[in-house]
């Protein structure tokens, strides 16, 4: 198997959610009591954060790339960033190292279309849902992407202020099911949950449409490439 690096800390919550869930499924695949091979670099995200709030995408692009080039040094053979907004600065990580860099749009582009989803509403961070780095790339796959019209920017807090600091609570999860309700109004036959706190906060029990959650699907994703 090979060893999978992960770029992370962005937040810790999420990240710690990746290595449960690539050694759960690399047991379920391999038996016993095989685990993953995982190199991780956890970044401060507050430094981070304070990067994205000034719009300085350049300088971020530079931080990450850096830590995947000390995750390649050190012996990772593949690439996991294990946030979505910060896929914004991906193509500075691929220039910047030579093993394989996985994408999180494209296991969850495979998943929807497995499935026969057409138009996608897609929940995140405000620069997830208002740029176009995202939204492109599963374009490319053929899949439409709606976002919400309303209440982009308390969405967007609920991710800062309360999942990356570990905080769930039942008013929020409404909020989001609201937003969810809209985006189907408007014809989405599924929600991709576009951060990777997402899924501490919404699953299929809890939302009117199918829930695709991007750190999970990542993650086995990650998984079967280190296998294959």
């Amino acid at each position: 198997m090979k060893t999978i690096g992960l770029i992370g800390g962005m937040s810790w919550e999420s990240t710690a959610q990746y290595y449960a869930l690539i050694n759960r499924e690399t047991a379920r695949r391999r038996g016993g009591l095989h685990s993953a091979p995982i190199l991780l670099d956890s970044l401060d995200f507050a430094e981070i954060e304070a990067l994205q709030a000034q719009g300085d995408w350049a300088r971020a692009g530079e931080r990450l790339a850096a830590s995947g080039r000390r995750l390649e040094t050190a012996g990772a053979e593949m690439l996991v960033l294990t946030t979505n907004t910060m896929h914004i600065v991906a193509p500075s990580i691929e220039a910047a190292t030579t093993v394989p860099f996985l994408h999180i749009a494209d296991p969850t582009a495979d998943s929807l279309i497995e499935d026969g989803a057409q138009t996608v509403g897609l929940l995140g961070t405000r620069f997830t849902m208002e740029m176009d780095f995202y939204k492109d790339r599963l374009r490319q796959r053929g899949l439409d992407t709606i976002v919400p019209e309303v209440d982009r920017t308390n969405l967007d807090g609920i991710i800062y202020n309360e999942l990356c600091r570990g905080i769930v609570n039942d008013a929020s999860r409404s909020i989001y099911i609201e937003a969810i309700d809209r985006l189907g109004a408007r014809g989405a036959d599924a929600i991709i949950l576009g951060c990777t706190e997402l899924g501490l906060l919404i699953s299929d029990d809890d939302s009117p449409l199918p829930v695709y959650d991007t750190t999970a699907l990542h993650a086995k994703s990650a998984v079967a490439r280190a296998l294959g």
